[in-house]
């Protein structure tokens, strides 16, 4: 079986665009409502929170991603600093959490373009995308940098409409205290977590020492300015009370601000921010994938790489059909809170892993990856119950077929012991 290393090709912007359009995607248009409630007129708080904790978390990436420039992110960062088990739980995490991810994203598209035929479109949807990324990660880069441009003047009309139109009448929304404005903070997460993708395309990313760390930084900085941007003029609009009752706070909030006209704008650039998210997260999940078969913790077969085209064929293969299986089956729209707490245990691994490096590794102050590790765990325990126990069960299934594996075979390649810290 092939394991050809795939080719370098995506330089600083290529890179940035990629983390921009998995971090500017649907959640953007979808949720600072369900923050709203938790956090209530509190919601810039939980906003700035979710910010800092995806600070600390971005640095700890950038500094592992730049000493180990492979496929699969923290699943790699994980088993070479923490140990197998780490590295193993952060990629099964990543890939089960993130494929649910994918099918709610593409019901997503389905909801905003075609109402009453989502499974239909999401599963053209998740075809589509599935046949442009065996093309290559450069055409897929080039469809991600004009979607993320469409999008990002949806959302500067958005702004302009709200802050220039009618005010909210005043009101207040009813806030959980320091722990609703927790639980906003990690709903508020989910919205933030895109820079994984630039790390789990480490493999592909030219000059990676030096572009990874730039364009992680780069991305979540844009980030941050449109999502408060986005949240000061929402809040401008309905106020907190009205915000979160919405279903649709994006459309809500130019309606009230007196451009109706504005809502089949809003409403199609919701669809294609969900279509750019899908592009990227079958990106990153498709990564890891490869990267867990490499070490047979998924089937060998999805470890090959397409001699022409250099991209990891089966294994996006394989994470399209899955996802259309999602998607015609079952309904995933309520998966944000499940997706968020797979990924804040992802990026409690990585500032764990972070934690490990020396001076002469490149490691970042210690504050860092301590508040990073601290954050993610507090944030995760604040989601909803139900979030929760599933994000606890699915990641108990997976420790227990790691230990049936360790007792099928007591060293499993891909387990190094790991290094002092």
């Amino acid at each position: 079986m092939t394991t050809e290393r795939l080719a370098r090709h995506l330089r600083t912007p290529d890179a940035v665009v990629v983390g921009l359009g998995a971090m500017i995607g649907a959640g953007v248009f979808a949720a600072f409502a369900p923050a709203a409630r938790a956090a209530g007129g509190l919601l810039l708080v939980a906003l700035g929170i979710a910010a800092v904790v995806a600070y600390c978390n971005a640095t700890s990436s950038a500094r592992l991603a730049a000493l180990y420039p492979q496929s699969g992110g923290t699943y790699v960062y994980g088993r070479e600093r923490l140990g197998g088990f780490w590295g193993y739980l952060a990629g099964w995490g990543f890939v089960v959490g993130k494929t649910a991810s994918c099918a709610a994203m593409a019901l997503t598209v389905g909801a905003y373009a075609f109402p009453g035929h989502e499974r239909a479109v999401a599963v053209l949807a998740v075809a589509a995308v599935t046949a442009l990324n065996l093309f290559g990660v450069q055409k897929s880069a080039l469809a991600t940098r004009v979607i993320v441009a469409v999008v990002l003047v949806v959302l500067a009309a958005v702004v302009a409409a709200c802050l220039l139109g009618r005010p909210a009448a005043p009101g207040t929304a009813a806030s959980g205290g320091g722990w609703g404005v927790l639980q906003g903070a990690g709903l508020l997460f989910f919205a933030f977590a895109g820079y994984a993708r630039i790390a789990t395309l480490g493999e592909e990313v030219a000059e990676p020492a030096r572009t990874i760390p730039r364009a992680i930084r780069i991305s979540l900085g844009i980030t941050l300015v449109v999502y408060l941007a986005v949240a000061v003029a929402a809040l401008a609009a309905l106020g907190p009370g009205r915000l979160a009752a919405s279903t649709a706070p994006l459309a809500d909030a130019v309606t009230a601000a007196g451009s109706a006209w504005l809502t089949p704008a809003v409403r199609a650039g919701a669809a294609i921010a969900a279509l750019g998210s899908l592009l990227a997260l079958v990106l990153g999940v498709s990564r890891t994938t490869l990267a867990m078969a490499r070490d047979r913790h998924l089937p060998r077969f999805l470890a090959a790489v397409h001699p022409a085209r250099q991209i990891p064929h089966r294994a996006e293969i394989a994470v399209g059909v899955v996802v259309i299986l999602l998607v015609t089956f079952l309904d995933l729209r309520g998966a944000i809170g499940f997706s968020s707490f797979g990924v804040l245990v992802y990026y409690a691994v990585a500032n764990a892993s972070a934690w490990t490096l020396r001076p002469d590794e490149g490691a970042p102050p210690r504050l860092v990856p301590a508040l990073g590790l601290a954050g993610c765990l507090l944030l995760a325990a604040t989601l909803p119950f139900a979030s929760v126990l599933a994000g606890l069960a699915v990641f108990a299934i997976g420790a227990l077929l790691w230990l049936a594996r360790r007792a099928a075979r007591p060293t499993p390649p891909g387990s190094p012991t790991p290094p002092s810290a």
